[in-house]
């Protein structure tokens, strides 16, 4: 396996329309790496460039300490998964696993060995005979997965390879993604819009939006710690809540969102002194909001909102209220369920509070919320 290392990489297109700009970061040997963002943001773009399908504009891209800015596909010893199976109808999947061993001309005796081993790995040793029209979506993504084990890459590109499945299949395939990895020890680097498979396989997380990158981090830290109010939006379901108002008040302090109405926030940590009487963005994820047992708490901050649609998933159950002219997202555990239109209040801990500056949307100070 090798490492991949991008060094200030940038993408721009003949029409001067630039797809990445900047991109600075290192894969590990065996991590298993996550570049997620929504569609249109050049995480595929990215992916082509390490592998060799779209040319760097700029700076250098090196696999295993070699750079591999103008070395052709086939020589950069990477096998790409892409989001269709892209499997050759007329052949078995023996033959598919196969095909790519066989045009490097690899010998017959080894041929066979790398698929045998491949299809144990992947529970395929009864589909080897089959052809893919006798496969169901996931044994298809299996056997193109398997296309790229059997060349034992250094490392392994995976585009959107589940984006085709439905729910279920996704699921299981991603656990299946999961295991593969760590029974392998593989360097990955996996490209997906769907941030729940970004949080579940990466062990670290690139978020890209319009080419640039917002942030590099482990799963945990982005979602408690997001850069910017886009990373805090963009990784959680159902999305973090926010108000945008005036922070004002001394302790406890309280944010002033106009017509009157001022959400509580506690006691604030130092850190934010310097941002009382100016614009800012506060976030509240809908799992740290809770429904208080009373109308009022004096303990805690409180909100009141008027309940608008109640959504029980099983589990747990989503409350949508009406507040200050805004929607706002409660989750909550399975419980009796009030009536829509009743007026709930709501209490949160102040130390879950995210802050960002209104104007350039990044997170206030260096823990970029109210955590200490």
């Amino acid at each position: 396996m090798a490492g991949v290392r991008l060094e200030n990489v940038r993408k721009v297109y003949e029409n001067g329309h630039v797809a990445i700009e900047g991109a600075n970061f290192e894969v590990e040997d065996g991590e298993l790496l996550v570049l997620v963002g929504p569609s249109g943001c050049g995480k595929s773009t990215l992916l082509r460039m390490i592998a060799g399908l779209e040319s760097i504009s700029e700076g250098t891209l090196s696999i295993g300490g070699r750079v591999v800015n103008s070395v052709a596909p086939k020589d950069r010893d990477i096998a790409m998964v892409f989001q269709s199976y892209a499997l050759y109808p007329h052949m078995s999947v023996a033959e598919n696993l196969a095909f790519g061993l066989k045009l490097r001309r690899a010998p017959r005796e080894e041929i066979e060995s790398r698929v045998a081993r491949v299809a144990a790995v992947l529970g395929m040793e009864e589909m080897l005979d089959r052809r893919p029209a006798q496969l169901s979506g996931g044994q298809r993504q299996r056997v193109a997965l398997g296309r790229a084990l059997v060349r034992e890459p250094s490392v392994f590109l995976l585009d959107e390879p589940l984006s085709n499945l439905d729910a279920k299949l996704r699921l299981s395939m991603r656990a299946e993604i999961a295991r593969l990895h760590r029974r392998l020890g593989a360097t990955m680097i996996y490209v997906t819009h769907d941030q729940v498979e970004a949080m579940t396989l990466g062990r670290r997380i690139v978020v890209l939006r319009s080419g640039e990158i917002q942030q590099i981090d482990t799963p945990g830290a982005l979602y408690e710690r997001p850069a910017n109010l886009f990373v805090a939006g963009f990784l959680g379901s159902p999305a973090m809540n926010v108000f945008r108002g005036r922070l004002s008040g001394e302790d406890p302090a309280y944010l002033d969102l106009g017509q009157n109405v001022h959400l509580p926030l506690g006691i604030l940590p130092g850190r934010l002194g310097a941002w009382r009487g100016r614009r800012v963005v506060v976030g509240l994820r809908p799992e740290d909001l809770r429904l208080a047992e009373a109308p009022t708490v004096a303990a805690q901050p409180c909100l009141r909102g008027q309940l608008d649609v109640i959504e029980p998933v099983g589990n747990e159950v989503f409350f949508y209220l009406r507040y200050a002219g805004s929607e706002v997202v409660v989750r909550t555990p399975p419980r009796a369920l009030p009536e829509c239109g009743e007026w709930l209040t709501l209490t949160f801990d102040p130390r879950k509070l995210h802050f960002f500056d209104e104007e350039t949307e990044r997170g206030i100070a260096a823990g970029f919320g109210a955590k200490e």
